[in-house]
């Protein structure tokens, strides 16, 4: 069976940041899309419809069996928009690492801040727990992975939290409200895709669908 995986970095980030990831996948024989995009100089939905729309394009994805997406933090926002819009047939899995499903203790606390809207740009002021954003996402119709981590690779955001996170994203928030499986890694948010339990975990869930701890 033929796949494709589409990876899609965080805000702020560049494809390098998921380039370890990517080359892991490709030596398992899955065609790979990877590549930078303005995440904080447009909105989320501008970027969705055309780092996606490009993907798709450029890989032919009608080619493959299966079209899998894996996400960073922002990224799983994009595919979220694009997927509540648009159908793809032959859609694979959905791997998301740290995302703000219910947006961002941080992007709340700061979201008037200059260096915030600086850092950030209009996709920032997006996420948001109140954005109108989060109320065009639709239910996610495939298997969906969420892994978030537990411990705090940005310690100077942790006065925000209540509960457990990894920086800049809650456990509470990344959980989806459609049937998903969901696993919390001892590891901060900025470097969980580079984590070896982590990659292991995405690999055996786009291979069986079963998204577990290694043993």
């Amino acid at each position: 069976m033929s796949e494709a995986v589409i990876f899609i970095h965080g805000l702020g980030r560049t494809q390098w940041s998921l380039k370890r990831l990517e080359l892991r996948l490709q030596r398992l024989g899955y065609t790979t899309y990877n590549q930078s995009y303005p995440s904080t100089k447009q909105t989320v939905d501008l970027s969705a419809e055309s780092y996606i729309g490009t993907a798709l394009e450029t890989i032919d994805a009608k080619r493959y069996d299966k079209i899998h997406f894996v996400t960073h933090s922002l990224g799983g926002i994009l595919v979220r928009y694009y997927l509540s819009n648009h159908q793809i047939n032959n859609l694979g899995r959905i791997l998301m690492l740290a995302p703000p499903n219910h947006g961002s203790e941080v992007a709340d606390k700061f979201q008037d801040k200059w260096w915030y809207k600086m850092a950030t740009g209009p996709s920032g002021q997006q996420l948001t727990e109140t954005s109108p954003l989060y109320k065009q996402l639709k239910p996610l119709k495939t298997d969906v992975g969420v892994i978030i981590g537990n411990r705090s690779s940005d310690p100077w955001f942790n006065f925000l939290f209540d509960g457990e996170h990894d920086g800049k994203v809650s456990v509470k928030s990344a959980k989806l409200k459609e049937n998903h499986q969901f696993q919390i890694v001892n590891c901060g948010h900025t470097l969980l895709m580079e984590n070896k339990n982590v990659s292991d975990m995405i690999v055996e869930f786009l291979r069986s669908g079963e998204l577990k701890k290694a043993s």
